[in-house]
């Protein structure tokens, strides 16, 4: 099997901003594996965050040997942004070869649309509030947040945005009492969710505390291995396939999640309609679903998702799967 990795730049729509800096496009890698008769791909986001870079993760997936199936990739690689497009490009080359759609192959039902979160990037309030006027019509809206000074932003999208259902991510930037103190201003507002409020390293602290409005872990909750470390901190789970390592181990942790009786989320880097194709597999009756990112780009892939009114669709044989 021969593996081929290249690097494609996505322009953005406008710069979309965290707490943790500012971005004008997207770099992705694309993997493609070629059995001689078929080719699958898939595409991986490699985040700073996790000490990930195109180069490390690059490195990663030439390092594979020639022969290996999606079971003994998970042996070969760590959960991270390698696995995951090999293992979505095994996907889609496995799906080509059987002449069946990747959710067949996984023993799923035929998925559906889902609403997506449209996220608002960080800024001032008069600029979030006029963000959140202009997507006012859709029915979620998911702010970036994280700072001292959060409150005002608030305000002025739930101003903008008077109708819209609301999550709220923090990106860590939070202290537990900073989520303390802002919980009633919270339910007052109708924010539906609250993601990782605070740094993963330091989340013993939302043992105990009053949580009025949903907590979800994004930064503390990677794979199946995570699952214990969130016990009586959060209710609700937030799975991306690049950090489960892929489609495989995404469908397990929502599995095992779900059995531990956590809500699930679905979300994404910001990256093109093929990082989000299988995704929307696991989507399929999440509490939430974000995945937005095709939606933040000045230009996609050839066959995008569609997104319309009944949300974002599964892909096209086209595109994946």
């Amino acid at each position: 099997m021969q593996i081929d990795v290249s690097r494609d730049v996505f322009r953005l729509a406008q710069v979309f901003t965290i707490s943790r800096g500012s971005r004008t496009e997207a770099k992705v890698l694309t993997v493609r594996l070629t059995d001689g008769a078929h080719q699958g791909w898939g595409e991986c986001v490699p985040y700073a965050r996790y000490d990930e870079t195109l180069e490390s993760v690059e490195a990663e997936i030439r390092g594979l040997p020639e022969a290996f199936t999606r079971q003994s990739l998970m042996d070969l690689l760590p959960a991270g942004a390698a696995r995951n497009a090999v293992d979505c490009a095994l996907w889609d080359l496995e799906a080509k070869r059987a002449g069946k759609r990747a959710w067949e192959l996984a023993g799923l039902p035929a998925p559906k649309p889902e609403i997506t979160a449209y996220t608002l990037s960080l800024d001032t309030p008069n600029a979030m509030r006029a963000q959140a006027a202009k997507n006012a019509h859709r029915p979620l809206l998911k702010i970036k947040l994280g700072t001292p000074d959060d409150m005002p932003r608030l305000e002025a999208v739930r101003a903008g945005a008077p109708d819209a259902k609301i999550i709220v991510d923090a990106n860590e930037g939070w202290s537990a009492e900073v989520y303390a103190d802002l919980a009633p201003h919270l339910v007052r507002l109708g924010v539906a969710l609250v993601e990782q409020p605070l740094p993963a390293g330091d989340d013993e602290a939302l043992i105990g505390l009053e949580r009025p409005v949903p907590v979800c872990a994004d930064e503390s909750c990677h794979d199946r291995a995570s699952l214990p470390g969130l016990k009586g901190k959060y209710d609700v789970i937030n799975i991306k396939l690049d950090k489960t390592g892929g489609l495989t181990e995404a469908l397990e942790l929502r599995r095992a999640a779900q059995a531990e009786c956590y809500g699930i989320m679905v979300g994404c880097m910001v990256g093109s309609s093929l990082a989000m194709a299988p995704a929307t597999l696991v989507a399929q009756g999440a509490l939430v679903t974000d995945l937005d990112g095709p939606l933040l780009l000045a230009e996609d892939r050839d066959t995008p998702l569609v997104f319309d009114e009944a949300g974002v669709h599964p892909p096209q044989a086209a595109l994946w799967g």
